[in-house]
């Protein structure tokens, strides 16, 4: 039985989102976005850095969202989601999971600068820069969806799991309205029913 360790609208989301996806069996270890649990010693003797997400699979234990879609698209996908090693796509499928934290890293340093840093110690330098390289990063998805409706021109896959979520968090803070085709996009995977069955249901 698979075990995701899940903090609701983190980057775990991904790994949740593309396990309704799969449509597979998993149990769900829900946790509060709280130090006290997240560095307890119980967890962090199945993820030494204390973090989600982390995923456990008959004694196989995964960290990291773009090792933990390769895992589960090489050992449970029919062919929809995963781009295997023969397949033409297959190097862009790879580029396209891990530049999903391109983007996200930007998002999450506007979460640290929004939520956990003391107002009178924030930085508008850090702010406007980390917003800018967001939207940077946004707008190399808006040029590359011009022709298509995914990012691979074969369809829906889980690269568009691991980026849809990068351009949800970034949705909380920035306004893409300048990024039309990327907007688009956002909207065909936030109407996925393993989306909205993935996000906190006050934000889906």
């Amino acid at each position: 039985m698979i075990t995701l360790y899940h903090v609701p609208g983190s980057r775990s989301t991904r790994s949740l989102w593309l396990l309704h996806e799969l449509g597979i069996e998993f149990e769900l270890v829900e946790m509060a976005f709280d130090l006290k649990v997240l560095r307890a010693p119980e967890y962090l003797a199945i993820h030494p850095l204390g973090r989600v997400p982390c995923l456990v699979d008959d004694g196989q234990t995964i960290f990291e969202s773009g090792a933990i879609a390769q895992y589960l698209c090489e050992k449970y996908d029919d062919g929809r989601l995963g781009r295997g090693p023969s397949h033409p796509e297959r190097y862009e499928w790879l580029q396209w999971i891990h530049y999903a934290e391109t983007v996200a890293v930007h998002g999450a340093s506007l979460v640290q600068q929004s939520v956990f840093i003391p107002e009178e110690q924030r930085s508008p330098i850090i702010q406007k820069l980390e917003s800018r390289r967001l939207e940077k990063a946004v707008e190399v998805l808006d040029n590359h969806l011009k022709d298509r409706d995914y990012l691979l021109a074969s369809g829906f896959s889980a690269a568009d799991v691991n980026v849809g979520y990068s351009i949800y968090l970034g949705d909380q803070f920035l306004s893409f309205d300048a990024f039309p085709t990327a907007m688009q996009y956002y909207d065909r995977l936030r109407e996925r029913p393993a989306f909205q069955a993935s996000v906190p249901k006050k934000e889906g």
